[in-house]
């Protein structure tokens, strides 16, 4: 066998050091899988997903929403994302009004003024969405509304899906029966037969003069499971395809705000959407609450994941705080009732309130973070704020497990909510991290983690980082209970992306996975019970040269693996999942040891996700780029040899008992 030239020249460099002939190679790097010796268990819950309003992440994302403001309140002094349409001969004007509002959660309406208008020469309004209205072929799109009108203006009013040009019309329905009191509106509208695009509009035209009032003007495609007020069917396709074991929501900097006020209020995301108010978020566009509470727990049923719930502590990101004592109460007891939203039977207040909003069912709920990134309270009130709430909380449901979001001293928690944000190299040198973790100690939840490459969504050497990253949680999963990557998902429409370096990106009609999102699903449905003991030994390594720090002289050059492995096993199905990550430029091929197997099947299977260049990635051009591609191995034994393609996530399945 010829080995790479790299492989060959770390082989000789053995011989020449131990003293032997030049000429003699050296053997095989080894992976000896200990089969014989019992490893951790693996936690079930390892792998899930964290979710924040960022990037356009609910509103023009998930959220199945096409209307963009569809309450009128995204600028206080401008209709923002409508504008008019008015024929040659028609008349009219656009403003917000508040004068007579629909109810006192949706104070500020559109008012439509027709100077002029017929049958032939219309004049209303235009909403321009998320970048564009998504039409697709043969759909039938539903656009409700609330409306009033000045004395003599029934209608009709039409409701239509135009070209952003108003050159063509893909469809259109009428409304009528118009009165001086707000009344809710409703039709549906059908597309024919098209090449998608997102250069469209919804419009909204009357034939008459008088005044028109709008306020929550929706439009939604079909959603996932046909849910009303859903999600994007083919976004969650993507995340049931990864199979994760939770929901982490409302999310971290969403559920703080950038104040109390504008912090996630539960309770204003309840019930119908007419009731509820929106909020400013914490990237500059407000969110409608669209996708509230119940929302987001149905979308952990959607998908089978168990909810981790978090629950506003008294701290949000611009520094407003509440010292633990009386003026923290009612925050806990908010904490309180939103647990019995999630949890509570029909005989309790919040879980009559649930069963009311169209769920009877309590939700089964294990996990309750209490704040997020709490290490930001300079006032270091966080430790008697998470004692408060820790008291409250175990007193009514002591099963629950209680995570804290920095160090506390006031109570030992259930587990510590760790983050790690980094480049490929710090990952890749640290993914031992938890090696040393006690085993009795407090419990991880690494709650967001991301290798920081690439944009708007993540490259191959990003997936590399991730990869060998999780090979360590994953080796330490009786330490590290669950975790999750953050950002989940970016709007790649210009101006839609925060934060970059995201796990599933999309526009209005696609999305796509990045390499890292390929990377975790192949861990994500790979993950056995029990870890099995990996002895490596003459592994090559590769230099790091850390970055100097500002003003600052540069670290000496590290030593980095260019192997990273974990290998688990699935003890009731008899397979044996052992996952390589090279993050090398050169192929490796490893003598593959099953120490203890009394059976091994001579075939399996290796899945494979690599690419030429490790800047490669994926878009909304070229969305399968980089993606697993699954071949038989043959030859396979208790000892056999295997070689790993370079820039690659590999994970092999072995029969072996």
């Amino acid at each position: 066998m010829k080995l790479p030239a790299p492989l060959a020249w770390f082989s000789l460099a053995l011989a020449v050091s131990a003293g032997l002939p030049a000429q003699t190679p050296a053997p095989l790097p080894v992976l000896q899988l200990d089969l014989q010796t019992p490893g951790a268990k693996v936690s079930p819950t390892l792998y899930g997903l964290m979710t924040e309003e960022i990037n356009y992440s609910y509103d023009g994302g998930l959220y199945g929403e096409l209307v963009r403001n569809r309450t009128f309140q995204d600028d206080p002094k401008k209709p923002a994302h409508w504008s008019p349409v008015v024929s040659s001969g028609a008349a009219g004007t656009l403003s917000l009004d508040e004068t007579r509002p629909l109810n006192s959660a949706l104070p500020v309406s559109l008012r439509l003024e027709v100077a002029s208008a017929s049958a032939a020469q219309r004049a209303g309004v235009a909403n321009d969405g998320f970048w564009g209205i998504p039409i697709k072929s043969a759909v039938t799109y539903r656009a409700s509304f609330y409306a009033r009108a000045s004395s003599g203006l029934a209608g009709p009013v039409t409701l239509a899906l135009e070209s952003d040009d108003g050159a063509t019309v893909y469809a259109k329905a009428d409304v009528s029966g118009l009165t001086t009191d707000w009344r809710p509106y409703a039709v549906t509208l059908t597309t024919g037969q098209l090449t998608p695009t997102t250069k469209a509009r919804l419009v909204i035209t009357v034939g008459q003069p008088g005044t028109v009032w709008l306020n929550l003007v929706s439009l939604f495609p079909p959603t996932y499971k046909d849910r009303p007020n859903g999600n994007r069917p083919d976004i969650m396709q993507i995340l049931a395809d990864m199979k994760p074991a939770f929901l982490r929501f409302p999310g971290g900097n969403y559920l703080e705000g950038d104040t109390i006020a504008t912090r996630f209020d539960w309770k204003k995301s309840l019930g119908d959407l007419a009731g509820r108010p929106g909020h400013m978020g914490c990237w500059s566009y407000r969110s409608s609450d669209g996708l509230g509470l119940l929302e987001f727990l149905n979308w952990c049923e959607d998908l089978n994941m168990a909810p981790v719930l978090a629950v506003y502590a008294g701290y949000s990101l611009k520094g407003e705080h509440v010292p633990a004592g009386p003026g923290l109460k009612p925050f806990v007891q908010d904490a309180l009732d939103e647990i019995e939203y999630v949890t509570g039977d029909t005989g309790t207040k919040w879980g009559a309130q649930r069963a009311k909003d169209g769920h009877p069912q309590p939700f089964k709920l294990t996990y309750v973070e209490i704040g997020n990134e709490d290490w930001f309270d300079k006032s270091g009130s966080y430790d008697g704020r998470y004692n408060q709430f820790y008291e409250a909380i175990k007193a009514k449901y002591p099963a629950l497990q209680l995570i804290a979001t920095a160090k506390v001293k006031s109570r030992v928690p259930d587990l510590l909510d760790e983050h790690y944000y980094r480049n490929a190299w710090q990952m890749e040198t640290d993914a031992q991290h938890y090696d040393g973790y006690s085993r009795t100690g407090t419990k991880i939840f690494v709650g967001e983690w991301a290798t920081r490459e690439g944009a708007p969504t993540t490259n191959l050497n990003a997936a590399l980082g991730d990869a060998a990253w999780m090979t360590g949680m994953e080796r330490n999963s009786d330490v590290v209970l669950i975790s999750c990557y953050a950002p989940l998902f970016v709007n790649v429409n210009p101006g839609g992306m925060q934060w970059k370096s995201n796990l599933i990106g999309y526009n209005g009609l696609t999305s796509y996975g990045s390499p890292s999102y390929y990377a975790q699903k192949m861990f994500n449905t790979h993950l056995g019970d029990t870890v099995v003991p990996i002895q490596a030994d003459a592994v090559p390594t590769q230099t790091w040269q850390p970055a100097a720090p500002k003003n600052g002289k540069a670290p000496e050059p590290r030593q980095v693996p260019v192997l990273f492995t974990v290998a688990t096993r699935d003890t009731a199905k008899g397979a044996l999942y052992l996952k390589v990550v090279n993050t090398g430029a050169s192929a490796q091929t490893l003598r593959i040891e099953l120490k203890g197997a009394t059976s091994v099947a001579p075939e399996g299977e290796v899945i494979v996700l690599t690419s030429e260049h490790p800047t490669d990635t994926n878009s909304i051009t070229e969305p399968t780029k980089i993606v697993p591609v699954t071949a038989k191995i043959s030859d396979v034994g208790r000892t056999f040899v295997h070689t790993f393609a370079p820039y690659s996530v590999n994970v092999l399945t072995l029969q072996a008992r």
